[in-house]
């Protein structure tokens, strides 16, 4: 068997390079499942505390606002396990991976609105509602200026 010099290009076929796309995206998926479920999981349990009573119509609001997003951040995680499932073995690797790409674009969106929301509403709770919204700004630009910005700024140093 012959090796190439580490500077050679690696030859990929599209199967290979559908595949090895798959691979990545199941493991970004298992992270952002991970991260959805226990986040939405502990929303959903905020309702069942004592100090619930004491939330304002605002701060209700909020709350049921994030576990609405959470839960449908949650299933559009899940999605592309049914997507696959429904899809498995009729040759749809492409339509699986170029779906699955866009729903977990979609899902980090979710996912940062959950968590610059909860953010939010914590702060409102314990420090009042000034410091509630700008830690809830703060959170969302400093998620937006590590998820956007600065894959953004690696891929035009990468070209």
């Amino acid at each position: 068997m012959t090796s190439l010099p580490a500077d050679a290009p690696e030859i990929e076929t599209e199967h290979d390079r559908l595949e090895r796309n798959w691979s990545e995206l199941l493991q970004e998926l298992r992270v952002i499942q991970t991260g959805t479920q226990i986040l939405t999981g502990f929303l959903l349990t905020v309702a069942f505390a004592q100090r619930f009573v004491d939330l304002d119509e605002y701060q209700v609001t909020a709350y049921l606002t994030l576990v609405i997003v959470a839960g449908l951040t949650t299933a559009l995680g899940l999605a592309p396990v049914s997507l696959h499932r429904t899809l498995f073995r009729r040759r749809a690797k492409e339509t699986i991976v170029r779906i699955t790409n866009r729903i977990l674009q979609v899902t980090l969106f979710g996912v940062a609105l959950t968590l610059s929301g909860t953010i939010m509403l914590i702060f409102d709770v314990v420090v009042g509602r000034g410091p509630g919204v700008v830690a809830g700004v703060v959170a969302l630009i400093l998620i937006s200026a590590t998820w956007v910005l600065l894959p953004a700024a690696a891929r035009r140093h990468l070209n």
